[in-house]
């Protein structure tokens, strides 16, 4: 892809993410900042778009623009039908920025720009319907100076009407600045002010103001009291302004001049992150490297003992070693993005859906500031999609049951992000009723999924919805229904080197668990060795280790087991699964994988110690092979693969089919 595509789809996601913040905050309510902001957002991409020549998005956002320009001038009802709108043509530009990232040509907007254009025409032609009388609040009564309300543009003097029909006090701001800072300056009065009310119009002022200064006036509406507002606004001078009330003269303000920089304000630089990628790629080279070094070293000192020259490699191979530590640490940090950006998003499908469903749902959401790396954070989104659409579909009651059962009204889901170790802990939680087990496994039994006589436990019964096919749902809707959704999280969440674990209680509501790593760019492993064969395993799979006595090995119902602390633990043997030479030994390893009540033992010949390595993918000839996520390289430039343990757990609990 040309370096101009990349700088074009980076751009655009930035912007589509901004005007998504800007509408969630309208569909909570009305704010005529972030209305400004979504407006602004449209716009920047208007400009964006045409400046790459991609006149079909520029058609697009110049008619949504139009229609957001509506909207701000108060020509169009402010309404739930307007923001779905909206919402739906910014899933719009998002499919036609994915197809820039896929190199296909963008399709054809101009349906959707005649749709915009209706719905900008009906709902215009409806809100001039339904005022039966002018409902605009006259401005002549009103103690601004005329030349002041002509400088007004349409959108200044609508929001001052509006501002006045909806009985809020109208303030004359006035301030004065240095030349050399009054953009601070003005940005921090604007932003004090909004804190209690809104920014009508911000006028450049000259009268009164000395010699390499400006003025300002601001027209301010609030319901906060003079005093307030004069305490807000600091040294600014404020007025009222009544009815029939003169004008007074400007204020003499003079403010001490402040040594100001041209230096950007900015210290951010926005890094691809296939850029990241190709240096941690250097970093596991030198990390190779320095094991080298250190092994060095240690025969040096073998064979001559500990002379100035094995003391100084040896004072080097440690700098060496702490350096790097330092440096994988921010290469891994520069790749970190906070779960606020996710929850977004994620926010926006729960408010979509819920009037899909005609349902009343409270989304909570905590560890906003959590962060992951970005690359586990893009790949994690569809699987919460889909976990957040079985909730509201089937988790979540309808009023009229919620009520019968004494619950409250609205039904709530809870979505928290916490770091736990080198993990992230995801928890998805509603209130609504519960998974029904009797149902799952009558469905498993009808789809032929499992056999008609074959006994399973709760928990083998909770992780059937995961199998592709099953669903519990009557009907099939926009929202779920289909079989396939837990399915696709399930094997997601693996491919991630991850986990997802249930809880769930009839009418009490469910929770869904799914551990993550936090990053896959530098992982730390255990380094086992079976059948004379070394292997890697991911240290954030492991629970714990024990040493395994085969005397201590039973059969049940033909699966491996052992006792630990009065726990059965099922096992699996590493080289039967990878068709490995099989030795007997007196004593083998055991290390304990997975999460909960879904644990694994898995047997090896010998455990070699921990180290860190950068996870390469196999290639298109081995991608689908069994058992094994990847290849790293190790010691003496020594190729070892990565075991799948997500797959290997789902081999050995994998309940089969025999009919």
């Amino acid at each position: 892809m040309k370096t101009s595509k990349k700088d074009f789809i980076a751009e655009a996601e930035d912007i589509i993410e901004s005007a998504t913040s800007s509408l969630l905050e309208l569909q909570a309510s009305f704010n005529p900042d972030a209305l400004n902001s979504l407006f602004r957002a449209i716009h920047t991409m208007k400009g964006l778009s045409g400046l790459f020549g991609f006149k079909g998005f520029s058609d697009l956002c110049h008619t949504l623009e139009s229609l957001l320009d509506d909207l701000r001038l108060g020509r169009i009802e402010f309404n739930d039908e307007t923001i779905g709108f909206i919402f739906s043509n910014i899933d719009l530009l998002k499919n036609l920025v994915d197809q820039v990232s896929q190199d296909k040509e963008v399709g054809d907007v101009s349906d959707a720009v005649r749709s915009i254009e209706s719905f900008r025409d009906a709902m215009k032609s409806r809100a001039q319907a339904s005022a039966a009388a002018p409902q605009d609040a006259s401005l002549k009564n009103l103690s601004i100076s005329p030349s002041i309300l002509n400088t007004l543009s349409e959108y200044e003097e609508h929001r001052l009407k509006t501002n006045i029909k909806e009985g809020k006090i109208v303030y004359m701001v006035k301030s004065v600045f240095e030349l050399t800072t009054f953009d601070k300056g003005i940005e921090s009065l604007n932003s004090n002010l909004k804190s209690i009310g809104e920014v009508i119009a911000t006028l450049p002022s000259s009268q009164g103001v000395p010699d390499g200064s400006i003025g300002f006036t601001q027209l301010f509406g609030s319901s906060s009291g003079i005093e307030n507002v004069k305490e807000t606004a600091q040294s600014a001078e404020v007025e009222m302004i009544l009815p029939l009330k003169t004008v007074p003269g400007p204020a003499d303000v003079t403010v001490k001049a402040k040594e100001v920089t041209l230096k950007s304000a900015a210290n951010t630089v926005r890094v691809d992150i296939e850029k990241l990628d190709r240096i941690l790629n250097t970093v596991s080279e030198l990390v190779l490297a320095k094991g080298a070094v250190i092994r060095i070293q240690q025969e040096l000192a073998g064979s001559y003992g500990y002379t100035p020259l094995t003391l100084d490699l040896y004072k080097i191979s440690q700098i060496l070693d702490r350096k790097l530590a330092e440096l994988q640490d921010n290469i891994l940090e520069l790749r970190m993005v906070p779960f606020s950006q996710i929850f977004s998003r994620l926010a926006q499908v729960v408010r979509r859906h819920i009037k899909e469903v005609n349902k009343e749902i409270d989304l909570k959401i905590f560890g906003e500031d959590t962060e992951i790396d970005k690359v586990i954070a893009e790949d994690i989104i569809d699987p919460l999609i889909h976990l957040i659409r079985n909730s509201i579909d089937h988790g979540i009651e309808v009023k009229e049951r919620r009520l019968a059962l004494g619950k409250k009204e609205h039904g709530t889901i809870t979505l928290k992000a916490f770091p736990k170790g080198n993990n992230v802990i995801i928890t998805l939680q509603d209130d609504g009723a519960g998974l029904d087990i009797d149902k799952i496994l009558h469905k498993a039994r009808e789809n032929k999924l499992i056999p008609e006589n074959q006994d399973i436990d709760r928990r083998e019964i909770i992780n059937l919805i995961f199998l592709p096919g099953l669903s519990t749902k009557e009907s099939v809707s926009e929202v779920s229904g289909r079989g396939i959704g837990m399915n696709i999280v399930k094997e997601k969440i693996g491919s991630l080197g991850g986990f997802v674990d249930i809880e769930t209680e009839k009418d009490a509501g469910t929770t869904f668990t799914i551990t993550l790593p936090i990053t896959l760019a530098i992982i730390k492993t255990i380094l086992i060795k079976v059948a004379n064969e070394h292997f890697i395993i991911p240290l954030t799979s492991v629970a714990e280790t024990f040493i395994v006595d085969p005397s201590k090995i039973q059969t049940i119902e033909g699966r491996e087991v052992i006792e630990i602390r009065n726990k059965i633990l099922p096992l699996l043997r590493i080289d039967r699964t990878l068709l490995l030479e099989e030795k007997p030994r007196d004593e083998y390893f055991g290390i304990v994988v997975g999460t909960g009540d879904r644990q694994l033992g898995l047997l090896v010949d010998d455990l070699l110690g921990q180290t860190e390595v950068v996870v390469k993918p196999l290639g298109e000839f081995f991608k689908n092979t069994t058992g094994v996520a990847g290849a790293a390289e190790i010691g003496k430039h020594e190729v070892v693969l990565v075991l799948d343990i997500e797959t290997m757990m789902k081999e050995a609990f994998l309940i089969k089919n025999d009919l």
